[in-house]
């Protein structure tokens, strides 16, 4: 099943599944643009700027972005009429004709209006995970079953295979711009932090497996609320006041309500040590888990960081 999103009044989104298939497209991708081409088509708006010609009209510059790519665009009959009718980060209907100016491929605009957002998918204009959400499913209800001790399996169950959270947890991004920066980011990087938990476990046979997977499988659950999505990734309202450590916290205690309160404990313990301490020393860490789940976390954001982006 893959999840269509919707937007509420208020920025907040809802999931609901849906047979897989590719996001439902209104006109050409930004790939599929060629020079002399007429289109009419749904994008995000990602940059809106008022401008002067040179013969003193006013203009409007715009960037215009899909899951393909992006093009810049120029508007320039009842500018100042249309723009009033949009926001940067809105999803707009255009239409125009593709041209090259100075070189570059560029959208000549005749029209543009807002799109209803409660007709608008994410995955329309974001990027997506690589992998694909079939297989990464598998691997994730397998690294489940290998938390064998039954109230901390159920605390997994509870967050990643029910409810809302399941559901967002399945499409959210782990950042805005640095790693795993696209809709289900955060389950490709959650399967490949419980992966490098399994094999650390045989290497070194005295961590509490039970224990360590499944703090790394719920490690990043508070980044479920941490952002909203429109013609880019952004935050929520929680996001910026709490964090998505704070925000797992939450849930994981609300999930953990059943459990014995000491395992309760070193459960948030490794979690919530996952991004280090402070000072950053072995003796600051409140058990060996906790060092795994710190150690395993950076080396597959860092990894993936540097593949993506480069090292600066």
């Amino acid at each position: 099943m893959a999840l269509v999103w919707k937007f509420g009044k208020d920025g907040v989104v809802e999931a609901a599944a849906t047979p897989n298939s590719e996001p439902h497209r209104v006109g050409p991708t930004v790939s599929e643009l060629t020079p002399g081409r007429n289109f009419t088509g749904r994008y995000a708006c990602a940059r809106k700027d008022r401008l002067v010609a040179r013969n003193g009209s006013a203009y409007l510059g715009l960037e215009l972005r899909d899951r393909t790519g992006s093009i810049t665009g120029r508007l320039f009959r009842d500018a100042d009429r249309i723009g009033l009718g949009f926001e940067r980060g809105d999803v707009l209907l255009v239409s125009g004709r593709a041209e090259l100016f100075r070189g570059q491929l560029t959208a000549e605009i005749e029209k543009a209006e807002r799109v209803d957002p409660a007709e608008v998918d994410p995955a329309e204009f974001l990027p997506t995970a690589y992998r694909s959400r079939e297989e990464l499913e598998g691997f994730l209800e397998h690294l489940t079953g290998e938390v064998y001790e039954p109230g901390l399996q159920a605390v997994v169950k509870s967050l990643l295979f029910e409810g809302e959270t399941a559901a967002e947890f399945r499409n959210a991004p782990c950042t805005r711009a640095g790693h795993h920066a696209y809709i289900g980011g955060l389950m490709e990087h959650t399967v490949a932090v419980g992966t490098l938990v399994g094999e650390t476990c045989q290497l070194h046979p005295k961590l509490n497996s039970d224990l360590l997977m499944a703090a790394a499988l719920i490690h990043d659950i508070g980044k479920t609320g941490e952002f909203t999505y429109g013609a880019e990734i952004g935050l929520s309202e929680r996001g910026k006041a709490l964090g998505h450590l704070q925000i797992g916290a939450e849930l994981i205690n609300r999930a953990a309500s059943d459990l014995d309160p000491s395992l309760r404990d070193d459960l948030l313990s490794v979690v919530m040590c996952h991004h280090g301490t402070d000072p950053l020393r072995l003796r600051s860490f409140p058990s060996a888990e906790a060092i795994a789940l710190y150690r395993l976390n950076a080396l597959d954001a860092q990894v993936k960081t540097a593949l993506e982006h480069g090292i600066n």
